[in-house]
């Protein structure tokens, strides 16, 4: 889908529908702005300010709240830069090899490990399935446990890592539950490339009223009192909902 160049506007793809290209566009945004980060993120901020009372400290020492929102703040800014780096990387190693050679239907894992061969040579599937396997171990736990946090929240349960199985047994049952539908799943006739970019789109659509109620939150005085957000991250939030909600509507009007 990418021009055979590296060129500035190789990033526009060509020989291909514009309504799909808007689905990747939403795909692409609900793989960075995922809605599973929201809770995740959240919930694990507040589980770890019970576990530490010195948390509730917060409101009364602009001093802590800015060293504790400064690690907050560079944690993002790191794994932003090395995250959307990667995926870079991915898609312009994917764009001179498979897409070169006019492979744009990729539907196994092994297709799209032969994007490596020209850097790995006969490695290619062994460091394919390495990535594989680590982004598995990464990304189980998290998406797995941002749905128990979510689900226990709404329903009002116990939740938390902190918690044992008999404090927290809801929260625990939809973690083993969501990991169990996942690896039935991945024994079924899925295509799993497709159910990876179908999850991905549908992250992007529920990412942008999410956006929105999180930007009203953060500059709510009622509800965060002193610690509302600046002007500054009250420009980027918006304008980041902006561009989400415009792809999605983009997308839906292209269909």
């Amino acid at each position: 889908m990418f021009s055979q160049s590296l060129r500035p506007w190789a990033f526009f793809p060509t020989g291909t529908s514009i309504s799909d290209y808007a689905s990747m566009i939403v795909a692409v945004l609900g793989t960075t702005i995922s809605p599973y980060l929201f809770f995740w993120q959240a919930a694990q901020e507040v589980e770890d300010s019970h576990r530490r009372p010195r948390s509730a400290e917060l409101r009364s020492h602009p001093e802590y709240a800015a060293e504790h929102l400064g690690r907050i703040k560079l944690d993002t800014y790191v794994g932003m830069l090395f995250s959307n780096l990667i995926a870079l990387c991915i898609v312009v190693a994917t764009a001179v090899t498979l897409n070169l050679h006019g492979v744009t239907d990729i539907q196994t894992s092994a297709q799209a490990a032969e994007a490596l061969r020209p850097v790995a040579g006969d490695l290619a599937f062994a460091v394919f399935a390495l990535g594989i396997v680590g982004t598995g171990l990464l990304a189980v736990p998290v998406l797995a446990g941002s749905a128990a946090y979510a689900v226990s929240e709404l329903m009002g349960w116990p939740a938390g890592l902190s918690h044992g199985f008999r404090k927290a047994r809801g929260f625990y049952l939809i973690i083993i539950a969501a990991t169990g539908i996942g690896t039935v799943m991945s024994a079924m006739d899925f295509d799993p490339i497709k159910a990876l970019v179908w999850s991905a789109i549908v992250n992007g659509v529920i990412s942008a009223p999410i956006m929105v109620v999180m930007m009203w939150i953060g500059q709510s005085e009622r509800i965060m009192g002193s610690l509302t957000m600046s002007r500054r991250h009250r420009f980027f939030g918006w304008s980041a909902t902006v561009v989400m909600a415009g792809a999605v509507i983009f997308m839906l009007a292209t269909a």
